[in-house]
């Protein structure tokens, strides 16, 4: 979880060193080429290519699209507003996964799940504290960024039942290969990192990969109960960075929605693993 932490901390700022100058789709596009790249070389390495399958490519591409819609709107909101505010509303997506996995997955909603997503909702009112005469588009950017992760949870899970991890990311990164060149050239201008962007390209591409490889591995060692906190810690971590490195104030009202929000999912989870365990 220390490894997911610095990797989603550092494609933050990554991605925010390489807003001046390429867009979000040209972003994801390089991200896409890099991760791509990697996933070939260390799938054939591992002897696990053999693993990639072409029978759920329509559930692949509803995968990879809400993903590339969450992920595009999440970079924008990085380079807008404060980068606590937009760890903060990321954090809402497993609410959101509670609300729609009785429509995807069959699971049932209950009383407690539909609590913690009303509670969760009104954690990120008090992020956002949306005025409504003049949104702003970075705080829209990012709670839609976290439904688009949802969704992205939502059939990754429907995958990971007959699917490989080299699979899920082979067409993760291929198929955002394909989406980032479409909507990155559309215009005619693909724009070509300079040389000193480069770096940050590479560790964007990276530390998505490794933030991603290090919370399933967490997962899978110890429970979600115990794992989630620690994810929370991105939270405190990205504002202190936010204010060290761009001069962000510390905003009361984010931990306070933070932690509304961090205690509606650690509700959801505690409940849902003891009913499992009677």
């Amino acid at each position: 979880m220390i490894g997911a932490i610095v990797a989603f901390s550092s494609m933050a700022v990554g991605g925010r060193s390489l807003s001046g100058e390429l867009d979000t789709f040209e972003i994801m596009f390089y991200r896409s080429l890099i991760g791509f790249a990697l996933v070939i070389a260390i799938a054939s390495a591992g002897g696990t290519i053999n693993q990639i399958r072409t029978d759920r490519l329509g559930l692949h591409f509803i995968r990879n699209l809400c993903h590339f819609f969450g992920q595009n709107l999440w970079f924008f909101a990085i380079a807008t507003i404060p980068l606590a505010q937009v760890f903060a509303l990321e954090f809402s997506s497993p609410l959101w996964v509670t609300l729609a996995a009785p429509l995807f997955l069959g699971e049932r909603l209950t009383a407690t799940k539909l609590f913690c997503a009303l509670v969760g909702f009104g954690g990120i009112m008090v992020v956002a504290r949306p005025d409504l005469s003049s949104l702003d588009p970075g705080l829209i950017a990012a709670a839609l960024a976290a439904i688009g992760f949802a969704g992205s949870a939502i059939f990754t899970k429907m995958l990971t039942r007959d699917q490989s991890i080299t699979c899920i990311l082979f067409w993760l990164t291929g198929m955002q290969l394909v989406f980032g060149l479409i909507t990155a050239a559309g215009d005619g201008d693909l724009a070509l990192p300079s040389a000193p962007l480069w770096p940050w390209v590479v560790l964007v591409a990276i530390a998505g990969l490794v933030g991603h490889l290090c919370l399933t591995k967490a997962l899978t060692l110890a429970p979600a109960t115990m794992v989630m906190p620690f994810d929370f810690l991105r939270l405190p971590v990205i504002a202190i960075i936010g204010m060290l490195a761009y001069g962000e104030p510390l905003n009361i009202y984010v931990l306070i929605g933070a932690a509304i929000i961090f205690g509606a999912n650690y509700l959801n989870i505690w409940t849902d693993t003891k009913s499992r365990r009677k």
